[in-house]
């Protein structure tokens, strides 16, 4: 088996390396940390690179340990960020921190082998660390030269908001968390992402000051298009990561959407491909009589069978045919009460829908922003009806356009779609 650090090199992961010495420390079996702050019930498809980075490390023999931030959520991590995150409660951060582990242990899962993965919470070693102690143990090893000097706290000290003591102190506690997981659990790697690379010396810093021991740390590149923004956010917010948040259909209809420019980069860093059918994609994708949309489509099975399973796989393959527009597909009440569970929906009284402007309901559902828009779409031939096209834009809903009395299937082009249900 190849050379974990090769690996990861040849799909693009690392941004940055502490030392080269780690290609020679892979050769035995590591254990490599990589941590995750609970701010939201869910993780979307940005923290999937960092994700896929343990899997990799995973299946190269290495142990996984992750650190579910139960401690450090408590005070917010002020690394690409240009203001202070709320605080959250106790019950939130235990609520997210169930959420975020179930997506971890989800894709790490999906591996298919290698040693169990460690999944700690800090809170459990912070909750019974004296203030004063902490001061004297941990504080006195850092120097507000470097601390200062770091760019997430430089950046936030140019602003009018500046940044409070609170956030200030984050990289203490990343810090130690390497040096207690060194200590405890024999960790010698952290990975990250771009923006964690000051919060990952500091870690490296505080182990040598306090075991004269060197430990290393690798980042990988922050998940973004082609045109620079960040991946993982659409129209309607993040691409959540949880099937409670965004179904697996929308999931797969996000990623089979990517532009060209961004396949190849996504394959490598958020499947298993091998690199040798990855480049043959690469190659087709140059070439006159490519298909387009191929590629997408299996970058879109990939992904969403490591985060959905086969079975949530399988489902968005169900809706996505199901809800395909043209003659050939036959609509009717049981394939689309079938579909309702797994696609965007919204409810209306049938009294609320009948003579009311096809323009108006595509923005009542969110379709698109104005009725202007609305309208362009219409006269571009982009909108469908119950998978007929529309191209009056003065079309009025009536109640022969229900299937069965209880659904119309809007939508836009073959891919963004909402089902009214009427009640």
């Amino acid at each position: 088996m190849s050379n974990i650090i090769d690996t990861l090199q040849e799909r693009g992961f690392i941004e940055a390396m502490t030392s080269e010495e780690l290609r020679q420390q892979a050769e035995k079996p590591l254990k490599v940390y990589c941590g995750f702050d609970p701010t939201s019930d869910s993780l979307h498809l940005g923290n999937m690179v960092a994700i896929m980075g343990l899997a990799w490390f995973q299946r190269h023999g290495h142990t996984p340990v992750v650190i579910v931030g139960g401690a450090t959520g408590m005070i917010g991590d002020p690394s690409g960020r240009s203001s202070e995150r709320n605080l959250l409660d106790e019950d939130s951060i235990q609520r997210n921190l169930q959420g975020i582990r179930k997506n971890i242990e989800t894709v790490l899962a999906a591996n298919g082998g290698g040693p169990s993965p460690i999944i700690l919470n800090n809170y459990d070693w912070f909750k019974d660390f004296p203030f004063i102690a902490f001061l004297r143990d941990v504080g006195k090893f850092f120097r507000l030269g470097p601390m200062l000097a770091k760019d997430s706290v430089r950046n936030r000290l140019n602003t009018e908001e500046g940044m409070s003591f609170t956030e200030f102190s984050y990289q203490l506690l990343q810090g130690y968390d390497f040096l207690h997981l060194f200590r405890d659990y024999g960790v010698t790697v952290q990975l990250g992402g771009s923006d964690q690379w000051g919060n990952i010396t500091a870690g490296i810093d505080l182990i040598k000051k306090v075991t004269g021991e060197s430990v290393g740390g690798l980042t990988f590149p922050l998940l973004t298009r082609s045109d620079g923004q960040k991946f993982g956010k659409s129209e309607k917010g993040a691409i959540w990561l949880s099937p409670e948040k965004l179904s697996a259909y929308e999931f797969y209809q996000y990623i089979v959407r990517v532009a060209d420019a961004d396949v190849i980069a996504l394959m490598r860093l958020l499947t298993f491909m091998e690199m040798a059918e990855i480049r043959h994609y690469e190659q087709q994708m140059s070439r006159p009589d490519y298909v387009p949309n191929t590629a997408q489509k299996r970058l879109a099975e990939e992904i969403t069978r490591i985060v959905h399973g086969e079975e949530g796989l399988k489902t968005a393959l169900r809706v996505t045919a199901g809800a395909a527009p043209g003659s050939q597909t036959t609509l009717n009440a049981e394939l689309l009460n079938s579909l309702a569970q797994d696609m965007p929906s919204e409810s209306f009284t049938s009294s609320e829908l009948l003579n009311t402007k096809l323009i108006d309901l595509i923005v009542k559902v969110g379709l698109q922003p104005s009725k202007s828009e609305a309208r362009r779409l219409i006269r571009n031939g982009g909108f469908y009806l119950n998978n007929e096209q529309v191209k009056d834009e003065n079309f009025l809903v009536a109640s022969e356009h229900f299937v069965e009395g209880r659904f119309l299937l809007l939508a836009v082009g073959k891919k963004n779609k909402v089902l009214v249900k009427i009640i």
